[in-house]
């Protein structure tokens, strides 16, 4: 349901078409379970969400947070992949610079690549019959520079000659990351990536939980007793095509 007004209430109405949904008025209540609220005047606003509460509605209302049971993010829309950027209610404008800014940089063909992919599901199964192999094999496809880089419009198109040529067995590598602080915001770019493309990381007792959380949750963790100036070391343990 949709109670809105001007520029903001149509806004809202488009939202919800574009997600399938069918806007109705207040009258037609019994029929939604969500209720968008855009009126200007602050009075009318929270009424209206106290009203639409009372009869089973979660409510959200535009520019008010506090009267918001659930939050709406900006969509980056690449069927079927989507990106959702929400800022719990903090700044929709914010949400919205970030979504136009990650426009620029993911190609359109991106949901062309994630049918293709799907569509070969049954080859790439069939070539890496082990899951272990088979993440590994998507891994270092999907990374940076990867042959199926979700950031390379051409990516699309190398799906079969990817499952065809792509090899199973994909040397070890061993990377140290000197940790200068407890803070995983100080880490650099390739660190992040490399945390979050890692099989194995050996660590020593004192190495953050907040650092390692930046790893893949399916990552082995093996704490080693390091000697005391070793203890911010951080050892991982990649497997990934070279």
């Amino acid at each position: 349901m949709v109670i809105g007004e001007g520029d903001m209430g149509e806004a809202k109405q488009r939202m919800v078409e574009r997600a399938g949904g069918i806007p109705c008025g207040e009258p037609e209540a019994h029929h939604a379970s969500l209720a968008f609220v855009a009126l200007e005047d602050v009075r009318q606003a929270e009424a209206a969400a106290i009203r639409l509460r009372g009869k089973g509605l979660l409510v959200n209302v535009a520019d008010r947070p506090d009267l918001c049971d659930f939050t709406a993010p900006s969509i980056l829309d690449r069927d079927p992949v989507l990106i959702a950027i929400g800022t719990s209610g903090a700044s929709a404008g914010l949400a919205k610079q970030l979504r136009l800014r990650l426009e620029k940089l993911i190609p359109q063909s991106l949901g062309d690549l994630a049918l293709t992919v799907e569509k070969a599901r049954g080859k790439i199964r069939t070539r890496f019959p082990a899951a272990s192999d088979r993440r590994q094999a998507l891994d270092a496809a999907f990374g940076e520079g990867g042959m199926l880089d979700p950031l390379d419009p051409r990516s699309a198109n190398r799906v079969d000659a990817w499952v065809d040529g792509a090899s199973a067995d994909a040397p070890h590598e061993t990377v140290t990351i000197l940790l200068t602080s407890d803070d995983p915001e100080d880490l650099t770019l390739r660190q992040a990536r490399l945390l979050g493309s890692a099989d194995l990381l050996l660590h020593g007792p004192e190495v953050p939980a907040a650092i390692l959380d930046r790893a893949r949750a399916d990552a082995l963790r093996r704490q080693l007793p390091y000697d005391a100036e070793e203890t911010s070391g951080l050892t991982i343990i990649l497997r990934r095509k070279s």
